[in-house]
């Protein structure tokens, strides 16, 4: 590439569609927050049932990552994005026009193999871009973007579930592609229209040459074992699990909690509170980038942490206004950990960054994993029990504050005069 040049000018393009698919994949990744009560009714599924859906596709996530970094050292982004947004756009199509149980779980899981393989795809993409001047300038962009398509997709859940805007033709067509009592498989429809529409514009897109870095790059077998071999990948990859499970386990249920303990509506209410849950996720990453200027991670990790604990035990124990208010505010306080983990992680080992990448990535399987645990646990005892289970996992996280020992600290700001 040309270096005369500003890459940021020369493929604002590409960031432009690296940022239309962070949109599209949080939009349909955390849609499931938002629908699962009517999924749950829809079908007549237990609490474990219903935890099944969000496992098979976090599960897919899990599986797919580390095949995903192989697949892009194979072939080429043009390649990987088409395909990957043309199975999403027939997997969103199967559901809607065959909207049974077992087809909806087929459809996450194959959702969830194309979210991974875009997820190991955009990122190197918007490093080339933008430039690697711009790139964390750009992330945290990316991630703002993610965050508002978290805040708006219960909004189209709810405007084409509503039982008032009857006299809207769009709502009204799209709604009679799915049977009367399904209204929420709509969505499908609308998911696989956008991606179609995205299968057609990468393919046509004119793509710079992307060159990886080496903690970009997948690695070979032998780097994979070499750092499971290491008990800081281990204890990292479980940081990741555990966080991504509560984020998930959090989001999940907290429609069904609301209906089932405050009498409040899901399709109202309880989509309202999820989209809060994110909008405060996204806020509160902000404030967190904020404060790792001023703070070390570790202590900015266990203050977090703690005070989400908190904030759940009077979601799950108070008054209905307790809980509308305490889940945001989970979702406010867990922002900064992901992040928090992630840098710990890459910082806590000397090679092999892009392997370990791709093993840490593994650990959104938590997603699968946990909230599952929450729902087959609210079928043994209750569901309120169950989401209290989210104390292990956050208890976990709390422990890394204080073990973690990396090589590198995160730069701080220092108010002190000398």
């Amino acid at each position: 590439m040309e270096t005369s040049k500003p890459t940021t000018k020369r493929y604002i393009h590409i960031i432009g569609l690296v940022m239309i698919v962070f949109f599209v994949i949080s939009f349909i990744t955390n849609i499931l927050n938002s629908i699962i009560v009517d999924v749950k009714d829809s079908f007549d599924l237990s609490l474990t049932l219903t935890g099944l859906l969000p496992f098979t596709f976090f599960i897919a996530y899990g599986i797919m990552s580390i095949p995903a970094g192989f697949l892009s050292e194979k072939y080429s982004e043009r390649t990987l994005l088409s395909v990957s947004f043309l199975v999403m756009a027939l997997a969103s199509l199967g559901f809607a026009l065959l909207p049974q149980y077992g087809v909806f779980s087929i459809t996450l899981f194959v959702l969830g193999c194309c979210m991974a393989v875009l997820q190991v795809i955009i990122n190197p993409m918007l490093r080339v871009a933008g430039g690697e001047e711009h790139f964390a300038f750009n992330s945290v962009l990316a991630q703002l973007v993610f965050g508002a398509a978290s805040f708006l997709s219960p909004y189209l859940y709810k405007y084409l579930v509503s039982k008032n805007n009857t006299d809207d033709s769009l709502a009204e067509m799209l709604r009679g592609w799915v049977p009367q009592d399904l209204p929420w498989a709509s969505l499908y429809i609308v998911f696989a229209a956008i991606s179609l529409v995205l299968f057609f514009y990468v393919f046509l897109t004119k793509y710079p040459k992307f060159e990886k870095t080496e903690e970009e790059k997948a690695g070979d077998t032998s780097s994979y074992w070499d750092l499971l071999k290491n008990k800081w990948t281990i204890l990292y990859f479980l940081g990741i699990f555990c966080y991504v499970g509560t984020e998930q386990g959090v989001g999940n249920w907290i429609s069904q909690f609301l209906n089932q303990y405050h009498g409040l509506d899901p399709q109202t209410v309880g989509a309202d509170t999820v989209s809060y849950f994110w909008a405060m996720l996204t806020v509160g990453c902000l404030l967190g980038l904020l404060l790792l200027k001023f703070m070390d991670s570790r202590k900015l990790l266990i203050l977090a942490t703690s005070i989400t604990i908190i904030s759940l035990i009077l979601a799950l124990t108070g008054s209905a206004q307790m809980a509308l208010i305490g889940f945001p505010a989970v979702g406010f306080f867990i922002s900064v950990m992901y992040s928090i983990i992630f840098s710990l992680a890459l910082n806590s080992v000397k090679e092999h960054h892009g392997s370990l990448s791709g093993i840490l990535c593994t650990g959104i399987a938590g997603g699968a994993v946990i909230p599952f645990i929450v729902g087959g646990l609210g079928e043994l005892m209750s569901l309120k029990s169950g989401m209290f289970f989210l104390m292990i996992p956050l208890a976990f996280i709390l422990t890394i504050g204080f073990w973690a020992k990396p090589l590198v600290n995160n730069k701080t700001i220092s108010l002190k005069k000398d």
